[in-house]
């Protein structure tokens, strides 16, 4: 590990991390397109509260000629001194629900144009099984000049970041690693094993360990979907779910899922990523899409579900009022990507149903970008009531609502999450 410079590309929840844990111990550029992002970093201030800003002004501290430390920047010739380059950019899906590897592929030709004979680069972004070898290599191959497996080497340790999640950080999960030969597998997992204090496990080839990411997601999205078709026949049986799977959980081997919206960066995307190339072999997947289709729908079920109830109770849908409480895609965090409370709101919109949105984690400036939303800044300043009221994130801060203050005599509350009490709310999944 001697002589051992890391340049990181992707400077999001999870290549911060990985960069601070990294620079404990070794030199590390962290690379990032977003120069906004790169000058925030540089003063210690990360907007995803992934790393507190003690932890990182502790490791900006140094600068890559030390023995240690993190140098930040969004300048391509900076990542020259570097001999490991990890690679951490998200991989969406399109409109489609197609892979979009775009990320992958300008961070590819960026590490082609400064890499050197000997210099090894490792992706973590989540990808279907062959997209290292068959994609990414020959991008490097093309922008440096050098031969894969004989001038510079290649390896795959998925990531397994949980953002939001201050228990099981980046440390604290067991890493999975591979290598494009034998000798380059061992190279990544003594890196990884330097930093990881749960261990690893060194996958036999870098499509295994690529495999094995993407059905992690995948197998939680079928769980998930199947709890989410539960909810909705016990809906139709007038039987509280939460209280069914409550029951059910007391065998010894029975699997504990709870229903809910399918969204953010892994789960909701990481299943079309292996329908796809599925696909492309010629086999269409059942069971993945189906899952994909149940979660994808659970959006607009809550929103006609409320109208329905609102109906019931006499309410004039067009023109009517609702609050949706939080536009993240899961509770106590910042990160709005893939956020399925959107289709909340979207599907109330069909209705003409007038929609307001509070989530106290979300960054009004990102919601307003990514979906053309404007926050309310506390529900309980304004003097309004709502005719239904939705808990699509269970933030914390929402237990402290006061939820009778912003009911209209006849809303309805539609809690997604079980957070509330169940004698405040008229419906949950």
């Amino acid at each position: 590990m001697e002589n051992t410079k890391i340049a990181i590309i992707g400077l999001g929840y999870v290549g911060l991390p990985l960069s601070v844990e990294f620079a404990k111990q070794f030199p590390v550029v962290g690379f990032d397109i977003n120069s906004k992002r790169v000058a925030e970093l540089n003063r210690s201030i990360d907007k995803t509260l992934e790393v507190e800003q003690e932890v990182l002004q502790e490791v900006l501290q140094h600068k890559m000629s030390d023995a240690n430390g993190l140098f930040i920047t969004d300048q391509i010739h900076e990542l020259k001194v570097a001999n490991i380059y990890i690679v951490t950019v998200p991989t969406p899906t399109d409109d489609l629900n197609k892979p979009i590897f775009i990320p992958l592929i300008t961070s590819s030709e960026t590490v082609g144009s400064v890499l050197k004979p000997g210099d090894l680069v490792i992706y973590e972004s989540t990808v279907y099984p062959g997209v290292t070898e068959d994609i990414c290599v020959p991008i490097l191959e093309r922008q440096s000049g050098l031969v894969f497996n004989q001038d510079f080497y290649a390896g795959y340790s998925p990531e397994r970041i949980n953002p939001g999640d201050k228990n099981h950080t980046v440390t604290k999960i067991l890493k999975v690693t591979s290598g494009s030969t034998p000798e380059v597998a061992q190279r990544v997992d003594d890196l990884y094993k330097s930093i990881i204090t749960a261990g690893t496990h060194m996958a036999p080839s870098i499509k295994v360990a690529e495999a094995a990411k993407v059905i992690e997601n995948s197998q939680r999205d079928i769980n998930i979907a199947f709890v989410n078709e539960l909810s909705k026949i016990f809906r139709l049986l007038d039987i509280d779910t939460k209280a069914v799977l409550e029951a059910a959980g007391t065998k010894w081997n029975f699997i504990n899922f709870t229903p809910g919206l399918v969204g953010g960066h892994c789960i909701g995307v990481d299943p079309y990523y292996l329908a796809q190339k599925a696909i492309e072999t010629g086999y269409t997947p059942e069971i993945i899409l189906a899952g994909r289709k149940m979660n994808d729908s659970m959006g607009s079920y809550v929103a006609s579900e409320t109208v329905k109830m609102m109906i019931k109770k006499g309410t004039r849908i067009k023109n009517s009022r609702a609050l949706v409480l939080g536009i993240t895609f899961k509770e106590n965090c910042p990160d709005i990507r893939n956020s399925r409370a959107i289709d909340i709101i979207r599907e109330f919109e069909t209705y003409d149903v007038a929609v307001d949105v509070y989530d106290p984690w979300a960054s009004a400036d990102e919601v307003q970008e990514e979906y053309q939303l404007n926050l309310l800044s506390c529900p309980t300043k304004l003097h309004t009531t709502y005719d239904a009221i939705v808990l699509a994130v269970g933030h914390r801060e929402f237990l402290e609502l006061d939820l009778e203050r912003l009911k209209s005599d006849t809303a309805v509350v539609f809690d997604v999450k079980s957070l509330f009490p169940r004698h405040l709310v008229d419906a949950r999944l």
